[in-house]
């Protein structure tokens, strides 16, 4: 019997076009109507619409990182589904609360949400109705930045760490560009050519195809 494959179903929310994620797994039997959330950006009411009319029940909330585009719906999320349990990487303790640290000061906003109570590592898994996720470190567009990866459908959530044809940009504050390079060519690039990946801008890609094609990968930065 085949391991139970994710459903990962993406929204485009917001002027920045943020890609935020409802995650289910179909072959759960009656857990199925649980979800997660994976980034919470700006106007997440398609998302949350989606999530009502499919009858399905958030049983977490979880961040790639911390910027505003990827948090600024959270307390939204949280006052329509209730007290979700909630995940960031720990290098990023204190970015949902400081507009400065997760940019929208610097854009002339004040975007702040509730801190999470539950901090990510490298290495770490996480389970979710009969599957298991690697949480994976790849700092550079921010400290915090994780890969949320399920090896057995060969599926990845990666945040702003790699989009097709580019990468996040590494000229913020708390960005460090050799970080970025360690993540992208150490990390990234061993994954698996047929893994497809889901960024937090643009469309989803497959690790081959940015080996192959990405500018940033081929030629450096």
């Amino acid at each position: 019997m085949s391991p139970p494959k994710p459903h990962i179903q993406a929204f485009t929310l917001g002027d920045f076009m943020t890609n935020c994620f409802v995650v289910t797994v179909p072959e759960a039997g009656e857990d199925a109507s649980a979800c997660w959330i994976v980034d919470c950006g700006f106007e997440p009411e398609p998302m949350f619409r989606y999530i009502d009319e499919e009858g399905l029940k958030p049983a977490a909330l979880l961040l790639t990182h911390a910027h505003a585009d990827h948090i600024a719906g959270v307390d939204k999320a949280l006052g329509r589904y209730g007290s979700l349990p909630m995940y960031l990487h720990e290098a990023e303790r204190g970015f949902c609360s400081d507009p400065m640290l997760n940019l929208s000061g610097m854009m002339g906003m004040h975007v702040t949400c509730s801190e999470p109570e539950h901090w990510l590592a490298d290495g770490q898994t996480l389970q979710f109705n009969g599957t298991t996720w690697r949480v994976v470190h790849t700092p550079g567009h921010s400290p915090g930045c994780v890969l949320f990866i399920h090896d057995e459908s060969n599926q990845a959530l990666v945040g702003d760490t790699l989009f097709a044809g580019s990468i996040g940009r590494i000229d913020f504050p708390t960005s460090d560009p050799a970080a970025m390079r360690h993540s992208i060519h150490e990390i990234i690039m061993n994954l698996p050519d047929d893994m497809t990946i889901y960024p937090g801008h643009m469309t989803p890609t497959t690790i081959g195809a940015e080996r192959r094609s990405n500018p940033f990968v081929l030629g450096g930065f």
